[in-house]
């Protein structure tokens, strides 16, 4: 491993410490490793679990749940250097891909080869594919193609010991044995680091047509949705925005948006030609039911393009406080569980597709229950039996790593 693929200048170290969840806590690394092949991987990891040093994958850190937070003495193994697109099959309509290539860069890539990669975190043009594999993203496609995990075929994973572990096929039809290589998709680096994945990819939708409407209450709002998600209209996007969020955006952007609606609903068919236009007509048809003030839509790509916010059918809450100020970091820290505890209480979910990280443990823990929790510790156990893997992150809140050792061996 070349001497720039290590750093322990706590300066340096200091920014690969966190990711970007304000409220979420943090420790110390004790060094930054940047390996360039699976052989490197393999390498850190098997000399980490010699010496039990913890150790915490990285991509780009644009999570919002700390699962990229460093630990005290730990090794922070940001996988920026492994990125590259290593096929991309027409034929088979698949990628395979390192796991920091930028989302972006892949879909761009597959465009161009009539191909599309769906998953859009509102990161998606920084974020990395290792990321979006850790914690399962989705994004604002998702309300029809789905999250990450829909379309990885196979996953090559170095294991807490340095073992690599090939898992999965290059074909939509395999089901010999466990589904190994899901597994490993949005375990947050807690089982092992994915160093390559085999995606399938549909094929590039067509021109889609945009619609956007707005309301005089967010009640009106969910009354034009429901009758569309149930009436068997699969729009390829479907985003809600409340007055806050509308403000905030034609602050930003300039786009002279209703300021004083109550709420913006945002919806988008890719199913092309007369079809895209027979759904998003339905589409405003029941936002005219519903007692919208304002309905348009456009087949003009750059006009729709321009009308789009982040969103994908997760609930998206700012908090907005001052983190040195220790009475706004209380209240945010309750306002963020209450609406946690909400979120479950209408039977949702505590993490759309930026994971449960550290932040979020005690409510997963609700969520999936005693059993759940039982069923995750042994398959830990199982392939991290020393617990160096990120820990501290989704189920449990203490390490069994032992005290960390001298790490310069790591950058040779």
């Amino acid at each position: 491993m070349p001497p720039d693929a290590f750093a322990d200048d706590p300066d340096v170290v200091a920014g690969y410490s966190r990711d970007m969840a304000m409220l979420a806590p943090n420790g110390r690394p004790a060094a930054v490793v940047f390996p360039a092949s699976t052989r490197e991987v393999s390498t850190v990891l098997r000399l980490a679990s010699a010496h039990r040093v913890p150790v915490v994958p990285r991509g780009a850190g644009s999570g919002l749940s700390g699962s990229a937070n460093g630990v005290d003495g730990a090794i922070i193994l940001s996988m920026v250097r492994m990125n590259a697109i290593l096929e991309l099959d027409p034929a088979n309509r698949l990628a395979v891909v390192q796991p920091g290539v930028i989302n972006k860069a892949l879909r761009d890539e597959a465009e161009a080869q009539g191909l599309f990669y769906p998953p859009d975190p509102a990161s998606f043009d920084w974020c990395t594919i290792g990321g979006n594999l850790s914690t399962d993203a989705g994004g604002l496609c998702c309300v029809k193609y789905g999250v990450t995990s829909d379309f990885v075929l196979g996953i090559e994973v170095v294991l807490a010991d340095g073992e690599v572990l090939r898992t999965g096929h290059r074909t939509v039809k395999g089901v010999a044995g466990y589904d190994l290589a899901r597994l490993f998709v949005g375990s947050e680096g807690t089982l092992g680091v994915i160093t390559e994945v085999t995606l399938a990819l549909p094929p590039k939708p067509q021109a889609p047509v945009t619609l956007v409407a707005t309301f005089n209450s967010t009640a009106a709002a969910g009354r034009a949705v429901e009758p569309v998600v149930t009436g068997g209209l699969v729009p390829s996007l479907l985003e809600l925005m409340d007055r806050t969020c509308i403000r905030a955006v034609d602050d930003v952007a300039k786009m002279d948006l209703d300021r004083d609606a109550a709420a913006l609903l945002v919806a988008q068919s890719d199913s092309g030609g007369e079809r895209a236009a027979e759904e998003i007509t339905a589409v405003g048809a029941a936002c005219e039911r519903a007692g919208a003030a304002f309905v348009h839509h456009t087949a003009d790509a750059q006009e729709g393009a321009m009308l789009l916010h982040a969103g994908d059918g997760n609930m998206h809450p700012t908090i907005c406080f001052d983190p040195n100020d220790v009475a706004q970091h209380e209240r945010a820290f309750a306002a963020f569980n209450d609406i946690l505890e909400a979120g479950l209480a209408l039977g949702g979910t505590v993490t759309g597709e930026h994971g449960v990280g550290n932040i979020k443990i005690d409510w997963l823990a609700r969520e999936i229950g005693p059993v759940g929790l039982r069923v995750h510790a042994a398959i830990k156990a199982a392939l991290d039996p020393l617990g160096i893997m990120n820990p501290g992150k989704i189920f449990t809140r203490q390490s069994t790593v032992g005290t960390p050792v001298e790490l310069a061996a790591v950058g040779r």
